[in-house]
């Protein structure tokens, strides 16, 4: 269990709440103490986006670590606890147990009337101190200044701070394969015929017809010749395909809840208002 002394020296230095393994789960918000003991119970680390939320993290296990308080737990499994949206920052007994129940610990709440666990170190004060009030219930303005240091109070609201981060959204792929198509082509292609030619003897071929024997038998040939089609085939190269990216850009609309504080007046003659901007002095 985390002393009181210990708190002191942890939250001087504005430390963070870290993991076992010293990875930071989040900034030290508040310290809440059990109001029947006056011990330490729970601590907020600031989680979520930009750490704009506040979960709580049981102390029961924890060790201070220089300006860090370490605890046994993982930043997802503190990013999942119940939390509380008592603007005042108390815990009630059922808050309690369902935090219990979150961190498999012990219920020490059961049979408890319904007290609270109250913040009573802010790390929130606008001095840069930790508030702590003297009877263990937080004091006027306890939650924006220190206690009854003036009269005014500290209105803040969320501010939604919105960026990218690169993500893998696909894979593009060449892929080589082999299809057969049918090609048709037109060729030429040329035969011989056998003509038969017949001519009359004259004096010019009588010698030739004449040479032989007056009555014989002769046998005569011609070798025909015609075109055949060949096909050939050879592969060639026709062009080169490569993969590359562009980059596009493009709006996107982002729609998110953010939180602001009110500061409501009241007056003796039980006016009231509401503020959310600037004050109108002339009316309060």
């Amino acid at each position: 269990m985390i002393s009181t002394d210990e708190i002191n020296t942890l939250l001087s230095g504005r430390g963070d709440v870290v993991d076992q393994h010293g990875k930071k789960i989040g900034s030290i918000g508040q310290i809440f103490t059990d109001d029947r003991t006056g011990e330490p119970e729970w601590v907020t680390a600031h989680t979520g986006l930009f750490g704009g939320g506040e979960s709580f993290v049981p102390l029961s296990a924890a060790t201070v670590t220089g300006n860090d308080v370490q605890v046994p737990y993982t930043k997802d499994q503190v990013k999942d606890a119940p939390h509380s949206d008592d603007k005042d920052g108390y815990l009630t007994v059922e808050q309690e147990s369902a935090l219990y129940a979150h961190y498999g610990l012990e219920d020490t709440t059961t049979g408890q009337a319904d007290t609270y666990t109250e913040p009573v170190y802010d790390q929130n004060a606008t001095t840069g101190d930790y508030a702590e009030t003297e009877t263990g219930r937080p004091t006027e303005g306890h939650d924006t200044s220190d206690a009854n240091t003036d009269d005014a109070m500290t209105r803040s609201e969320e501010q939604l701070h919105v960026g990218t981060r690169q993500t893998e959204a696909g894979k593009a792929r060449l892929r080589k394969y082999i299809v057969t198509e049918q090609e048709t082509r037109t060729v030429p292609v040329s035969h011989e015929e056998v003509t038969i030619t017949r001519e009359p003897i004259t004096d010019a071929n009588r010698g030739d017809a004449l040479s032989g024997a007056d009555l014989s038998e002769e046998e005569h040939e011609v070798v025909l010749h015609e075109d055949k089609v060949v096909v050939d085939k050879e592969a060639v190269a026709v062009e080169r395909i490569k993969l590359g990216t562009e980059t596009v850009t493009e709006n996107q609309t982002v729609t998110e809840d953010v939180r602001k504080e009110q500061i409501e007046f009241e007056d003796d003659t039980n006016t009231t208002g509401r503020t959310t901007g600037d004050v109108d002095t002339d009316r309060v």
